[in-house]
């Protein structure tokens, strides 16, 4: 007999991942109740690190973007001073934007932060673009401030007010990356250069709405990249920490396995595969919608609506990463930066589609946290990790005879072209090697088809549409909310912090509309 907990809840958060851990804060400093469920024995998600031999592995996390300096801090650092949690964590600043290399025109770029560094240096590369580049940069400077305009009147928009204060922003709003940068007649190869972080969002640059990527180029270039020192498990714990202080309540080793609704469709509770059923009348999910309404939520609430609305999105990057130990320091191997994007081909339309494929995809996304950190190994040593995304299930046929050797190949060919490409003689100096196929993110977080980049943000569901939609999507399933990767702000460490950020205040701001509490 399925057992009811004592204690009922204002708000349940399904998942302490980067979105339900800063989800579960923002509904407790409101003055709700809140518990956090996860099945994991630790917070994070992919925000964590492991250990292997005399190396702790970060997990995931690049960088931060948008965090700026304590004197000049950007969004994500302010969010954290208003979370309780900035001054947890010691920080550590990303020494460049980022060192760009392609197969295809042996593009060779170091780019820094700064914009008038990064268009000096751009300038530089090719000759000419000065122009175009600083208009780029104005341009999203104006994006940033409608952005910022928005989320101050919650979404809320005055029409006339935007079209004059943001003129821009209304203009550009349905054109892509690179219809914008046609429009201001930017130099290809300088275009090539400035595309680098697309593999950050995962969509080619035909597709990708110029607002989503000027917001995110802007947010890097302006406020730097910082990262903690202790890895991203230490934004975990510290958000933990902070739950606790709050007198929020953590089930660790605790699987949410049915969402409960009565017979209107409202939310009353979560049962967990123990058998115990907290009560509630919210829910935060950070896990995917997939999830959700395919196995989560009970069979008589999910209505057609949600099965489409599902179903009509479609999955981003499904994640490839390999860690390494090295027994000699970064310098004695020669690695020179601290993340490195390699492309075979500077086009990203053939490199989207190349990345379909696991035998076609060549593509890394590299870092040496030493040369951010130099004390992050032990002396001696440096460490580094490869991320690559295949944009189709095509792991999926791999088979399971073939498992090992298919992870072994791919991770061949990443030190193989990482050796090619920086001339830095890596291979002889491994002590420690581990690899996380999509089947390893599928098993650790729950992911579809082992997906870390979420949902997508292309065409119809980039992010000004999925952002214009939180009030409609909020009334699918009165109750219920999504953070993290799935959802509105998509993937990426900044942005399901925000996406959290928005999740645990709309959820509080829900409750204080009820006026009451804990009346199950």
């Amino acid at each position: 007999m399925a057992k009811v907990n004592e204690k009922a809840y204002d708000a349940v958060v399904i998942g302490a991942g980067n979105g339900g851990l800063v989800a579960a804060v923002r509904i407790l400093q409101a003055g709700f109740s809140c518990l956090l469920l996860e099945k994991h024995n630790l917070p994070g998600g992919f925000a964590t690190s492991f250990k292997r031999g005399r190396f702790e592995f970060e997990a995931s996390l690049h960088e931060l973007n948008d965090f700026g300096s304590p004197q000049e801090p950007g969004d994500i650092r302010v969010l954290f001073r208003e979370l309780g949690v900035e001054d947890k964590i010691d920080w550590i600043r990303i020494p460049e934007a980022y060192h760009m290399i392609t197969t295809d025109k042996k593009y060779d770029c170091v780019m820094p932060f700064g914009v008038k560094a990064f268009t000096d240096k751009m300038e530089e590369y090719c000759p000419g673009s000065r122009k175009s580049v600083t208009e780029f940069f104005e341009l999203c400077e104006e994006v940033r401030a409608a952005q910022t305009y928005s989320s101050s009147v919650n979404g809320n928009t005055d029409s006339d007010y935007m079209k004059k204060t943001f003129p821009n922003f209304v203009k550009a709003g349905s054109y892509s990356v690179n219809e914008v940068l046609e429009a201001l007649k930017m130099p290809q190869r300088a275009r090539d250069i400035l595309n680098a972080y697309w593999c950050y969002l995962g969509v080619d640059c035909d597709r990708m709405s110029f607002l989503h990527y000027g917001s995110m180029v802007i947010r890097y270039i302006t406020r730097d990249a910082w990262m903690p020192k202790m890895r991203s498990h230490e934004i975990s714990l510290a958000l933990d920490t902070r739950i606790r202080e709050l007198g929020g309540d953590i089930w660790y080793q605790s699987e949410a396995e049915t969402i409960l609704t009565d017979d209107d469709g409202r939310i009353r509770g979560v049962r967990l595969t123990d058998g115990k059923t907290v009560l509630t009348r919210h829910i935060v999910a950070d896990c995917s919608p997939h999830l959700v309404f395919g196995k989560m939520l009970e069979k008589k609430s999910v209505t057609e609506r949600m099965v489409r609305a599902t179903n009509s999105r479609k999955f981003s990057g499904r994640g490839f990463t390999m860690f390494l130990g090295l027994n000699r320091t970064a310098e004695e191997l020669g690695i020179a930066s601290h993340n490195y994007f390699i492309y075979d081909t500077a086009d990203t339309v053939k490199q989207y589609d190349l990345m379909k494929k696991v035998d076609t995809n060549h593509v890394q996304a590299t870092v040496c946290l030493n040369k951010a950190y130099p004390e992050c190994s032990p002396a001696g040593t440096c460490m580094m990790y490869f991320t690559t995304m295949f944009m189709s299930d095509d792991w999926g046929n791999v088979t399971e005879e073939e498992y090992f050797k298919a992870k072994d190949k791919v991770a061949d060919d990443m030190i193989r072209v990482f050796e090619r490409e920086t001339g830095c003689k890596i291979r002889d100096s491994i002590e420690e090697i581990c690899v996380a196929s999509p089947t390893t993110y599928a098993r650790y977080c729950g992911h579809p088809e082992g997906v870390i980049y979420g949902y997508e943000t292309a065409d119809w569901d980039s992010l000004m549409p999925r952002m214009m939609m939180m009030g409609e999507d909020a009334l699918m399933s009165p109750g219920l909310r999504f953070a993290g990767g799935y959802a509105m702000r998509s993937s990426g460490y900044s942005s399901a912090y925000v996406s959290g950020d928005i999740s645990g205040r709309q959820t509080a701001g829900d409750l204080k509309k009820e006026g009451h509490k804990n009346e199950i």
